[in-house]
């Protein structure tokens, strides 16, 4: 048997730009080697892969990168459930991930399909100075650089995500960074990607989103670092009145994407939306391809 891989961009800006991810609405029966061998041949950043469950609506989700799995990925998340929703209508969804149950609400709208997915419980950290250091010496920047306001910390939302504000527009534009450094320190730490933003207004952030341990340069919107930089910002107390802000991913990567970041009251729940676009089809995936490991 074989389930097509469908492909969409997600957090995309008025129909421009997002990201694009590999979904596979149906993985039953597809070993584990044979989904990374999926997402490597797809080769985006992450490639969601989808089992029914008993209920509808419900769904077993796992996310690989090229290189290996994530417990976590928002742009596919968002990616699947718009396909979802296009093939059954919106509605609502219940996601079991590796890092938990993930609740995702569809809607459709003029400007086409919506999701709107609420995170895990949102913690954060202070960062280490030998973490501060030794990620500043791989980007190639100065203490100088970051902003006082936005202390560096480890934010997580499912994945752990190092956060770092730099002070000026022209600083995150200039991202030139040494690749096997960064990787090498990201996977020593465990860290997802390095969520790197400045403060446009109180409730609007340019970010750029380095992805080392996929084996991807830059990610173009990363809807789970949205979801752990939204913790982030309320437990610093930094967060918009209203609860609600906007990340402004991928312009410097030439795909403009736009992720709606809003705080759950009463809660450490993170939730994100974002518009995805449908982008032509791959080949079928055919199951048990490879041994499982």
């Amino acid at each position: 048997m074989s389930s097509p891989v469908l492909r969409y961009a997600a957090f995309t800006d008025g129909g421009r730009g997002g990201n694009p991810a590999g979904v596979v609405l149906d993985a039953t029966g597809l070993t584990e080697a044979a989904m990374l061998a999926t997402a490597a041949a797809v080769g985006y950043s992450e490639t969601a892969f989808l089992v029914p469950g008993a209920a509808p609506g419900q769904h077993t989700v796992r996310y690989f990168s090229p290189l290996a799995e994530v417990a976590f990925c928002g742009h596919a998340t968002v990616a699947a459930a718009v396909a979802l929703a296009e093939r059954d209508g919106p509605g609502r969804l219940l996601l079991a991930t590796a890092a938990g149950p993930v609740e995702v609400t569809t809607a459709s709208g003029p400007d086409g399909t919506t999701a709107t997915l609420t995170s895990v419980p949102a913690t954060s950290r202070p960062a280490t100075a030998a973490q501060l250091d030794a990620t500043l010496a791989a980007l190639g920047w100065a203490h100088a650089d970051l902003d006082p306001r936005f202390p560096a910390a480890v934010a997580s939302a499912g994945n752990d995500h190092l956060v770092l504000g730099v002070r000026t527009r022209a600083r995150l534009r200039d991202l030139h960074y040494d690749f096997p450094a960064l990787q090498q320190l990201m996977a020593a730490e465990g860290w997802t990607t390095v969520h790197l933003f400045v403060a446009d207004d109180p409730a609007t952030f340019s970010a750029r989103d380095p992805f080392p341990p996929g084996g991807v340069v830059e990610d173009a919107a990363t809807g789970a670092a949205a979801a752990a930089f939204g913790g982030y910002l309320r437990d610093l107390g930094r967060a918009p009145a209203t609860g609600r802000l906007t990340v402004l991913q991928g312009a410097d990567m030439g795909s403009p994407s736009r992720l709606l970041v809003e705080l759950v009251p009463g809660s450490a729940r993170v939730r994100v939306t974002g518009a995805a676009t449908r982008l032509p089809a791959l080949a079928p995936v055919t199951r048990h391809a490879a041994a499982g490991r």
